[in-house]
Formats: structure tokens, C-alpha cells, sequence
């Protein structure tokens, strides 16, 4: 993976010009006929190579591939042992690019993260040494476990896709996807993710216990496959090119105004609702709209419908919003307040 570098201070602003604004007459739809074979075809090369160990969890696999066509990153939490760590592994190993993991711990600094400059004996100068950060999919276990200070660290990458160390600018290759995991249980060496950090992930997935059925198969698929010989059967199927197309045919793919307007009025309501401390950001509308779009195409259309956006509207609000604190102490949850919103809205006709 190739790091470009720039300095900051030799950058001059540039100018752009404007783009040209186009009257609400010239924005009705008319039918492009996409052809989304390329982007549902890789989605379901995926899910069979996944399913080769992984025994249910479809919606986990289906966001987590929306949000890679969509260019964001995705928080998965849930208890230990529901393989949030082998199923992000997983998906990694059916990408044809660079990986990395990053155990974050109470002691881990930030430069242990993003690279450090060093002194470089034989030029006589000082050469940078990219850190774990440097890749194409980054897998960080247990974010939660590390402190503050290095949690910041990922700051500047997961939103410009950039790391400035000592006034020089490192550019992330494509494509860059931060997959994270968390315990919500666990207290003990814990700390928790600011609100700036999580904001910046595209979703955050809740996964919960398998169903009977689920955990009958995973005891017949290992009972004789201990170490989970199967994973080394998972091929990579999607290349860097795929991804890049799929994710211009997402870019692509139709929303009615009045569905643009849903997703704002469901994002607002959030910011005056009287069970909520903290409401969501506008960068919570653009994540909407942009996993909506992605599970659309997924689905083999080129436009949005409600149903894609309440579908996705949970996984991206559920930790962009703080419950007050009254509601907390009486077992309110998060889920609750967004169905209500969701419920109260009037889906467009």
C-alpha cells in the first residue's frame, strides 16, 4: 500500500469553481436503468464465501457490506463469543486487499497506532514508519479498551482518510474501511468511545445471541473442526476495482425528494425529543441516505424506498443519540425512542 505525503505547511488553498444549480424542473427522475448485476453479484459472493463458517447473521453481513459500498466505517458490538472479531476477519479475507489488526489495550500509544518518525542512521535523516493504520481494511478489537489519547488518533483518519505526523500529511490509499468491535458489558479496563469518535463511524451494528436453530448448526459444522480449519477455505472475491465500481453505483442510484426530506424530518426529530439528551448530527442524514442508497442497490433496485431507509435508520442513530438521563433509570433503550420517531413520521406516498 502506497503513502503519499504532502506538507501541510507548503498546502495553499485552492479555488474551485461552483457547481452549477440546476432548477427543481430538471431534477424529476426519469428511469437510467442501472445495471446493479456487478454490485449484487459481489454481495452474494461474499455472503457464500462468509457462510462457509459463519451460520447465520445476514443483517450484520448486509450492513456491513452497505456501509463498505458506502465508503464508511462500522462499529459492531455485542457480548463475547457471537464472532464480532471472525465474521469482520472474514469479510477482510473475501476482499483482495491489504488487512491489518489492531489490539487496542490500556497501554497502547498513540503512535503505536498511526506510525512514528524515526532517525534513520544511514541517510542521516528522519524517515517515517507507517503504523497498523496503514491499510486497506483496519480491524480494531476492543477499541474501548484504549484510553482518550489514543482513541483521538483515529480522529483525523476516519474522516479525512489522512494522518499528519509532525507537519506531514499521509494520504490512506483505497479503499480505507475501519471495522471496530466493543463489549458493552464489560466494565473492568474499559474506557468509553467520546462522542466525536463514534459519530464518525457510518453505523454501529447491535448483535445479539444466535436463535436455537442457529447454534444447533454451529455445533454440527464444528464439533469435528475445533480450530475452524474451514475459515482458510474463504477465498477473496472483490477486488479493489470492484469495490470502487460498486461503490459509484451507489452513488448513482435514485431518491425522491420527499424521501430526502423523510430522512431529514426522522434525523430532526431526534434533536427536540424530550426521552433524548443529545440528538443526531447532520452527518447522521447523509449517513442515512447513503446506507439507504446501498441497500437498495443491494437489492437490485436503482431507487430508494422508506422501507430502505427505517431499515437502516436504527444502526445508524443508535450511537449518535444519548438517552436523558430519567429515561435511562427507567430501563428506556435506545431502539425504543427511534421506532417511536420512525412510527411517528408520515412515510412519503
Amino acid at each position: 500500500m502506497q503513502i503519499e505525503e504532502l506538507n501541510e505547511q507548503t498546502l495553499e488553498p485552492t479555488e474551485t469553481p461552483a457547481p452549477e444549480t440546476s432548477s427543481p424542473a430538471d431534477e424529476t427522475w426519469q428511469p437510467r436503468r442501472l445495471n446493479l448485476e456487478r454490485i449484487h453479484a459481489a454481495a452474494e459472493r461474499v455472503r457464500h464465501e462468509i457462510s462457509k463458517v459463519i451460520i447465520g447473521q445476514h443483517d450484520l453481513l448486509d450492513l456491513l457490506l452497505a456501509a463498505i459500498f458506502s465508503g464508511g466505517h462500522v462499529l459492531v458490538e455485542g457480548v463475547p463469543g457471537i464472532a464480532k472479531t471472525l465474521t469482520s476477519k472474514l469479510l477482510a479475507q473475501t476482499l483482495d486487499v491489504d488487512f491489518s489488526r489492531i489490539q487496542f489495550t490500556p497501554d497502547l500509544m498513540p503512535s503505536d497506532v498511526v506510525g512514528t518518525t524515526v532517525f534513520n542512521m544511514k541517510n542521516s535523516d528522519f524517515t517515517f514508519n507507517p503504523g497498523p493504520v496503514f491499510s486497506n481494511i483496519v480491524l480494531i478489537d476492543e477499541i474501548n479498551r484504549a484510553p482518550a489519547k489514543t482513541q483521538a488518533a483515529l480522529f483525523e483518519v476516519m474522516e479525512e482518510y489522512q494522518v499528519t505526523v509532525d507537519g506531514k500529511t499521509h494520504i490512506m490509499g483505497f479503499p480505507f474501511f475501519v471495522i471496530a468491535t466493543q463489549n458493552p458489558i464489560e466494565q473492568e479496563g474499559t474506557y468509553k468511545l467520546p462522542e466525536a469518535q463514534l459519530d464518525r463511524f457510518l453505523i454501529k451494528i447491535n448483535l445479539e445471541y444466535p436463535g436455537l436453530e442457529d447454534e444447533k448448526r454451529i455445533l454440527r459444522r464444528f464439533h469435528n473442526d475445533f480450530k475452524v480449519n474451514q475459515r482458510h477455505e474463504v477465498k477473496a472475491v472483490l477486488s479493489t476495482d470492484d469495490i470502487r465500481a460498486c461503490q459509484t453505483l451507489v452513488e448513482q442510484i435514485h431518491i425522491r425528494e420527499e424521501l430526502l426530506d423523510y430522512i431529514a424530518a426522522i434525523v430532526h426529530s431526534t434533536r427536540d425529543h424530550s426521552d433524548l439528551f443529545l440528538g443526531a448530527s447532520p452527518r447522521a442524514s447523509l449517513a442515512m441516505m447513503k446506507m439507504a442508497k446501498a441497500i437498495a442497490a443491494m437489492n437490485g433496485r436503482d431507487f430508494v424506498t422508506p422501507d430502505d431507509i427505517q431499515y437502516v435508520s436504527f444502526p445508524v442513530l443508535n450511537h449518535r443519540i444519548i438517552l436523558t438521563p430519567e429515561r435511562e433509570m427507567e430501563g428506556y433503550e435506545v431502539r425504543e425512542v427511534v421506532d417511536s420517531i420512525v412510527e411517528k413520521i408520515e412515510v412519503p406516498r
